[in-house]
């Protein structure tokens, strides 16, 4: 694949999403690649960051892993620029920076590097550098590991806001509590902009009465900052990442495609109401 940074596309200014949630299995990946994918459907220029060791957002969107390529370990630890690392996803106006098995041993290698909490975003400073105003990604999506680990504070650093996706299950809320925790620790002593821009309720299954419990008691505590859009349990959304494809692009009629264009939309509604105010 080749290198994909256009520098004729966006907005005055990128809106960094981190996404993220310290639990496994919550639909993290799923949704960053395609909120990514539906945000690009609606004209928005969009990065996915995948800073997962397991790098399933990058093979989701169809980036083969190769030992050899650049990835985002490389940008972290400042051999590679964040521009040199980028690949298109074949999908129009959506890119991503790959992951690869390195980062698996990057949070030792940075706890001895300076700054090692702002590692991303001094390479996302420099990437907005070559940038001149009206030009860069409107979006990037930080597709953050499940867990509280140093790649994942170096997201949050790095964010404007945090989106968690949230499954609908018993244990949600605890999940939840520790990571708006966290949020408020790297607010408090690392990024005081860092905001959550929401929580989308993911893996919905309307005959299972525990899911329609779990939202409640979730929109119950966050009222607002629950989007209205929940992710329905999909099979299809299940089945595309096998093919290397976002669900859009597996099946853009189906029940789980169609919720993640409402996501999409409903976001951007979100940070035009933030830039407003």
């Amino acid at each position: 694949m080749s290198h994909a940074y256009d520098y004729n596309a966006a907005p005055d200014r990128t809106r960094i999403l981190a996404v993220a949630n310290q639990k496994g299995g919550v639909g993290k990946t799923t949704t960053a690649i395609n909120l990514g994918t539906a945000l690009a459907a609606v004209g928005e220029h969009v990065l996915v960051v995948d800073l997962d060791p397991q790098g399933n957002a990058s093979t989701g969107l169809g980036v083969a892993r190769r030992t050899t390529q650049q990835s985002t370990y490389h940008v972290l630890i400042g051999e590679s620029d964040l521009e040199d690392v980028i690949v298109s996803s074949g999908i129009p106006r959506l890119d991503c920076a790959p992951s690869t098995l390195d980062l698996l041993g990057a949070e030792l290698e940075l706890s001895t590097f300076d700054r090692k909490t702002y590692r991303l975003l001094d390479a996302i400073d420099k990437l907005a550098k070559n940038q001149t105003k009206g030009q860069g990604y409107s979006y990037m999506l930080l597709d953050c590991p499940p867990s509280l680990n140093l790649l994942t504070v170096n997201a949050l650093s790095a964010a404007d806001a945090v989106l968690v996706p949230l499954q609908c299950e018993f244990f949600a809320l605890e999940g939840l509590s520790q990571l708006l925790k966290t949020v408020e620790r790297v607010r408090a002593s690392l990024n005081s902009k860092l905001a959550v821009q929401g929580v989308v309720l993911t893996m919905f299954d309307r005959r299972n009465s525990l899911s329609e419990q779990v939202a409640q008691d979730v929109r119950e505590v966050l009222g607002e900052k629950v989007y209205q859009t929940v992710i329905p349990r999909n099979v299809r959304v299940s089945e595309a990442p096998s093919y290397g494809k976002p669900v859009l692009l597996y099946d853009n009629k189906c029940a789980g495609s169609q919720a993640y264009i409402r996501l999409a939309s409903e976001i951007i509604r979100r940070e035009q109401e933030l830039r407003a105010a």
